[in-house]
């Protein structure tokens, strides 16, 4: 293929629209985020468990507190914070983007 052919075929194609993109969560955020997710979860479930298991060993009481936390945190609280931490993103990039056009 000759360049002028390259620079035809190059012309004929549509422009890509390029959309602004967040950034994945730094580190940083992820552990904030799954702190927000983990804290709530421990005090409520210490306020409605705790009663109950006041007279168990502390290992049995922390085994069962983050068997109900843990995969409450991970496929149900965790993801929906995840979700409008990326919704937030967004909407800010894509102000940023209308701000500098």
């Amino acid at each position: 293929m000759t360049a002028q052919a390259t620079s035809e075929t190059t012309a004929a194609e549509p422009a890509a629209v390029v959309t602004a993109r967040p950034k994945a969560p730094s580190v940083h955020m992820r552990a904030l985020i799954t702190w927000l997710a983990i804290f709530p979860l421990v005090s409520i479930g210490m306020l409605v468990l705790g009663p109950i298991m006041e007279p168990w060993h502390p290992v049995l009481r922390a085994l069962v507190l983050t068997a109900f936390v843990v995969p409450t945190a991970v496929y149900l609280v965790v993801p929906r914070l995840f979700a409008g931490h990326g919704a937030l993103s967004r909407k800010a990039v894509e102000r940023a983007a209308r701000k500098s056009a």
